[in-house]
């Protein structure tokens, strides 16, 4: 073997190694931006139990001022083992979210037509504390979102869209509870 075809052998070698590492490094980017959107839903859906969990300590205060049906605690239960089932992805916990705010929407009303209510420590802490839940599920939620983002964007385009459709990968759903933000809960009773 001459000298040329030594370097042209090294030069093949190098180039091949290198577009193996580029897609061992887009593989892994796709992995870990799949697995960062599942903890964030996962914690999402955490946040979610919790409020679940205050409304129905905020429902228990309230009670006794106001009659509520027992389909309202049923609500809240069936809510709390949706949020934490483990099918439970983008779209049911899109539906909880509705609900459980409708939920929250009628509490909020109820302690607001009863001044002793709504002066009660009690409630005012547990009101305090779900405006805290609900700032820490908008932030996980726009984490998701941007993780879904960047993931999404690596399947449009290229050459990561060509790795990522030979390994199968479909685009990840937003969470989109717009409808809910933009509209406020009804109340009803």
């Amino acid at each position: 073997m001459d000298l040329l075809s030594i370097i042209v052998g090294i030069i093949v070698l190098i180039i091949i190694i290198g577009v193996i590492l580029y897609f061992i490094g887009i593989y892994n980017r796709f992995f870990t931006l799949k697995n960062s959107a599942e903890a964030t839903l996962g914690q999402i859906k955490v946040a979610m139990k919790k409020r679940l969990d205050m409304i129905e300590q905020l429902l228990g205060a309230v009670k006794s001022y106001a009659k509520f049906e027992r389909e309202t605690f049923e609500k809240v239960t069936s809510l709390r083992a949706n949020v934490l089932s483990a099918a439970a992805g983008p779209k049911e916990v899109a539906q909880v979210e509705r609900e459980s705010r409708a939920l929250l929407g009628n509490l909020y009303a109820v302690a607001e037509a009863y001044p002793d209510l709504k002066t009660s420590t009690t409630v005012t802490n547990l009101m305090e504390s779900i405006k805290g839940v609900e700032a820490e599920i908008a932030r996980q939620r726009y984490t998701y979102n941007n993780i879904c983002q960047q993931f999404n964007i690596m399947l449009d385009t290229i050459p990561s869209k060509l790795i990522g459709r030979v390994i199968g990968l479909v685009k990840l759903i937003y969470l989109e509870f717009e409808g809910e933000i933009q509209q406020p809960p009804r109340i009803e009773f």
